[in-house]
């Protein structure tokens, strides 16, 4: 059974180059349900834009053990 977070980022490049850094390893964002979860800013590599950050909608689909299964951009 899996579980989905719908999360809303708007994440600029300064920011993304802490994570590139080190400096923070996890995104901590709400869900649309209120929700708060954390996950590795390594998933997001994909969808870094032109200009350095990231924007959009995602899916964060995880397992019964809330591990991370799969991010999807809607």
């Amino acid at each position: 059974m899996r579980q989905r977070y719908i999360v809303d980022l708007e994440i600029s490049a300064p920011a993304m180059l802490r994570y590139y850094s080190g400096a923070a390893s996890d995104v901590v964002a709400h869900a649309r349900g209120g929700e708060r979860v954390r996950f590795p800013a390594e998933i997001l590599r994909p969808f870094v834009d032109h200009a350095g950050g990231v924007r959009g909608a995602f899916v964060l689909s995880v397992d019964r053990n809330h591990k991370l299964q799969r991010i999807e951009r809607i």
